[in-house]
């Protein structure tokens, strides 16, 4: 059995000392083997911290190729149990994302262990299919045999062409276990401690949906390969602090899941 797990944490510093106890307290508990985080701020390297608090030695962590409109610096990280016994990376071509893997063997089994962030945009959109099409020709330049789990902050809903590109090739571990992706994933009740933010999305919602409802939905998965059986997959982090309905851990739930390797 492997236990995954992914999590984009947050970039933003504001209340990270009360929301990284957080996120120490629910990773801990799932003593996963795999932890796939997106948003991992620098230089401050607010995984690295993670990773020694969760006790996990082995680290890789890939920043994104530019730092955008905003100037804003952040990449993607893998902690883990194992040993890498190889690691990767995959310049994803548009606002600066990338992709990473890991191979690690648990108990002898080998397995690749893929994280990444994937185009921005509110709905479909080419870039972010392009995104994923460099993703899947990249993995499948591997053994086709060797065991693939691929995760993270996929920035598009179960209904968008990249995610049906990825079902193409992989199986969504919560869809397989749940018959259905979970209700939403993004955003969490963290979003309504910044008026200024909750106004931001707000505004997008209304231009992109013609809504006045808040937005929520799925962009977080972990997907994987044939060869890998689904045993659990649930979603985590996803409860507020006890003494403040919107103190979350981060502005995304977690998920976790149990895979055998076969």
């Amino acid at each position: 059995m492997v236990k995954v797990v992914t999590i984009n944490i947050l970039f933003e510093l504001e209340e990270w000392a009360q929301r990284r106890d957080l996120l120490v307290q629910g990773l801990a508990a799932e003593q996963a083997d795999l932890i796939a985080l997106q948003e991992v701020k620098l230089p401050e390297d607010t995984g690295a911290w993670l990773a020694e608090q969760l006790q996990m030695p082995y680290v890789f962590l890939v920043p994104r190729q530019d730092l955008g409109k905003h100037g804003i610096h952040y990449g993607v990280a893998i902690l883990s149990r194992y040993p890498f016994i190889k690691q990767a990376t995959l310049d994803l071509q548009s606002q600066g994302r990338v992709a990473q893997y890991v191979q690690v063997a648990p108990a002898g089994q080998p397995l690749v262990f893929c994280n990444g962030h994937y185009y921005w945009y509110p709905g479909p959109h080419p870039e972010r299919d392009q995104q994923i099409q460099l993703l899947l020709d990249w993995l499948g330049q591997l053994p086709s045999d060797l065991p693939i789990v691929a995760v993270g902050d996929f920035n598009g809903t179960p209904d968008t062409s990249a995610i049906a590109l990825m079902r193409q090739h992989f199986t969504s571990a919560y869809a397989a276990c749940h018959g259905e992706e979970p209700a939403y994933t993004c955003p969490t009740p963290l979003v309504r401690r910044n008026w200024q933010k909750l106004l931001r999305q707000s505004w997008r919602n209304l231009i992109v949906n013609h809504s006045l409802s808040p937005w929520r939905g799925t962009l977080d998965y972990i997907f994987v390969s044939r060869s890998i059986q689904v045993q659990d997959c649930r979603l985590i982090l996803n409860q507020p602090a006890p003494h403040s309905r919107t103190l979350y851990p981060s502005d995304h739930f977690g998920l976790a899941a149990d895979l055998t390797l076969v």
